[in-house]
Order: C-alpha cells, then sequence, then structure tokens
C-alpha cells in the first residue's frame, strides 16, 4: 500500500474561511483509482497517526472527510477513528444496494458521519436523512441564484449540506451567503480580485524588527525594550513560555528571562509562526493554517536528509505564504528580512537544497501529480511522506490551540 500512495488533502472552510476539516484521499503514483483494500488501509493509517493513546484525537476539533466505499462501512480501523470527528464520503449510486443502506445506517447509529456525492438536490432532506449527515452540493458551472431557494428549504432538514466543487470566490461567496462550507480546493491559495495590497500592520513590522535583532544576535536587553512596546507580543510569550508544551521547570515572569530561557533559535522560530498568524487580511484562516502545516511538513520532509538544517525548511515552508498573507509581492517581502541564501532560493523558484522538499510539501496539498516523482527524487518513502504529513497537520492544531 505504501509503497504506491500518498495521502493528499483538501481544506473545508466554513464561510468566514476558517479551516474546520479536510478531506484526505489517497493519490495512486500511476493515476489508477484506488482499490477498495487501499481505501481500508487509509482509514487504518490515519487512525494510527492522528489518534495518541494519551492525547487522544491530535486534529482537535477537524473533522476529516474520507473517500470511502461500502467494504470500509465495516473495517475495524473505522473504530479507531472518533465517530463525531469522521465523515465517509459515499457516492448515491452506492445506496442502490439494500445492504449498503443498511450498513450505512449501521454506522449512522454509531456516530460517525456519511456524505453523499452526486445527489439530486432535489433530494435533499427528504429521502437522504436517514443515510446522510452531509450532502455535497454543485456550484461549479450551475446558476447559484437558481438553486438558492431550493438550498434554503433543505437547510432546515437534518442533512448539512457542502458546497463541492467551489472554484471561484464568487462561488465561495454564494456558499457563504447560504451558510454553507465548501471544500475548496486550491482557491484559498488564490487572490481575491480587487483585494487591496494590505501590507504590514504594527505588531508584524515590530516581529519583522525583532526577527533581524535575533539574526544579528542582539543582546537580550535590547529585545526585550522592542517586545515591551507590544503588550500583546509580550503576553504571548510569556504565555508560551509557561504553558504545558514548553515545560518550562517553574514559572517565568520576566521577558529578559523568558528570552534567556527560550535561546535564539527558538525565539526566531516562534516568532515566524507569529509573524504568519498575525495577519490581519480578510482572508487569512486558512492561509494561515496553510502556512503552518506547510512549513512543518517541509521540515519533516527534511529531517532525516538535511538534520541541522530542517529549521531553514520550516521558515521556507512559513514565509512560502507570507506575500499571501501581507499582501506584498515577495520580493518586497525578502527585501523586509534577511533570509539564508539557499531558502531564498526555494522561495523565490523552488531551487537550492530546500527547494524540492517544499515542492512536495505543496504538491501534497495541491493534489498535484508531482507527489510521487518529488519524493523519488529526494529517495522518501510514500510511507514517510505520509506520516509526515499526517504529523504536521497535527502539530498545526497544536500551535493553533
Amino acid at each position: 500500500m505504501h509503497q504506491t500512495n500518498f495521502i493528499v488533502r483538501e481544506p473545508l472552510l466554513d464561510p468566514k474561511q476558517r479551516v474546520i476539516g479536510y478531506e484526505l484521499s489517497w493519490q495512486h503514483h500511476d493515476g489508477k483509482t484506488p482499490s477498495d483494500q487501499e481505501l481500508e488501509d487509509l482509514v487504518a493509517f490515519v487512525a494510527e497517526h492522528v489518534c495518541h493513546e494519551e492525547h487522544g484525537w491530535l486534529l482537535r476539533d477537524k473533522l476529516l472527510f474520507l473517500d470511502a466505499v461500502p467494504e470500509m462501512l465495516s473495517t475495524d480501523a473505522l473504530h479507531c477513528l472518533p465517530p463525531e470527528r469522521t465523515v465517509l464520503t459515499l457516492n448515491i449510486r452506492k445506496l442502490t444496494d439494500p445492504d449498503v443502506r443498511a450498513a450505512v445506517q449501521a454506522v449512522r447509529v454509531g456516530g460517525v458521519g456519511v456524505s453523499i456525492r452526486g445527489a439530486d438536490i432535489n433530494l435533499l432532506g427528504r429521502n437522504l436523512s436517514p443515510y446522510a449527515s452531509y450532502v455535497e452540493v454543485q456550484f461549479a458551472g450551475v446558476d447559484v441564484a437558481a438553486q438558492a431557494r431550493t438550498y434554503a428549504a433543505a437547510k432546515h432538514a437534518a442533512v448539512r449540506m457542502v458546497g463541492r466543487p467551489v472554484a471561484t470566490w464568487a462561488d465561495f461567496d454564494a456558499c457563504a451567503a447560504l451558510g454553507l462550507d465548501a471544500f475548496v480546493g486550491k482557491l484559498h491559495l488564490t487572490p481575491r480580485p480587487g483585494n487591496p495590497v494590505k501590507g504590514m500592520n504594527p505588531t508584524q513590522s515590530t516581529i519583522l524588527q525583532l526577527m533581524q535583532m535575533v539574526q544579528n544576535n542582539d543582546d537580550v536587553p535590547k529585545l526585550e525594550n522592542v517586545l515591551k512596546r507590544d503588550p500583546a507580543l509580550t503576553y504571548k510569550l510569556l504565555s508560551y513560555i509557561n504553558s504545558a508544551g514548553f515545560g518550562a521547570a517553574r514559572r517565568v515572569e520576566s521577558l529578559r528571562q523568558a528570552i534567556a530561557l527560550m535561546g535564539y533559535a527558538p525565539l526566531y522560530r516562534w516568532l515566524v509562526l507569529l509573524l504568519a498568524t498575525a495577519s490581519t487580511s480578510g482572508y487569512s484562516p486558512v492561509l494561515m493554517e496553510t502556512a503552518v502545516v506547510r512549513g512543518r511538513l517541509a521540515e519533516l520532509l527534511g529531517l532525516t536528509s538535511l538534520r541541522g538544517e530542517a529549521e531553514n525548511l520550516f521558515v521556507a515552508g512559513m514565509f512560502s505564504l507570507l506575500d499571501r498573507l501581507l499582501g506584498l509581492p515577495m520580493k518586497e517581502v525578502l527585501e523586509t528580512v534577511p533570509l539564508p541564501e539557499e531558502v531564498v532560493k526555494a522561495l523565490l523558484g523552488r531551487e537550492g537544497i530546500y527547494g524540492p522538499y517544499l515542492a512536495l510539501a505543496e504538491a501534497c496539498e495541491l493534489n498535484s501529480n508531482l507527489v510521487a516523482s518529488l519524493a523519488a527524487s529526494l529517495d522518501i518513502s510514500p510511507h514517510d511522506v505520509n506520516k509526515a504529513h499526517l504529523s504536521a497537520l497535527a502539530w498545526a492544531q497544536s500551535v493553533a490551540a
């Protein structure tokens, strides 16, 4: 299974462009449709890597949609996933079989969600409610306004509608106006038409100044003086240092102590994360999460072969979306903060030693047919790519929490 298949993901957005879930699917290296057994294996692999014995569901509040076939409805691995967070997507044609309908009802009783693809919109909420908790509704290439009344009527049913495919911002806005969540493919990576250039807000300017100071090895009192100008930043740093995740032996009250305890390399990494999440652009929530996942995934992909340089991969992944988060051209972003030459090569042309790792991390989120060839060129097995992908998703939730 893991010699041929790669996990790719697609975000599910609510009307405010926040990521509320992901659909994970197998991408076969030669473009074939995964077999029933391979789809079952996906469930088992996902369960193994995002369900922790001690910490539970590592994806926190996210829903997980999985492409399904009827055989998956009875797979043991399904019981390893939290039912309230798990949704299996089936084509409506499968429901013509009475045995499948019975199996669907059985998993629904157990709390697992079922999403139906390919349904006639006139059936919404009537014939499907015993079998479906979600139903996909198509927005691309149809007259959305004409469908609005049908959707509005169906909104009162037990079945929740999900837009797909949603390939333009106009389609997304139509979904949002109806209160529908939407699978957006790579739309979130496309700037909205007419979006004004935002530039940096005051907090981001302070963060960039701190990043430059850290790179210049300026002394702690200088860093402390800059941090003190932004009470929100000060609060965030002290909260982070005193969190269970950081594991400080005793409570840290002073900025000077916090900076000294953290060390310059981890402080720089924390500032990179903060720079993305301090964005106030209108379409930032999904971009912020994508940047965090991409940065962590690129880092994990290079952990073995690049060892001490993996930190630079994290920076490259995070910065690769900073132009869109800030509303500035990448060239201008790179003029603002000095970065290692190899990171700049990766950002501008996916070149140099870091470029292929960044490209592979991107390919996993775009369902690109380059995933297999990029992984092969880096000598990273499908198993290791998939494990890194799920680890990055889980890590992004822990950072956001």
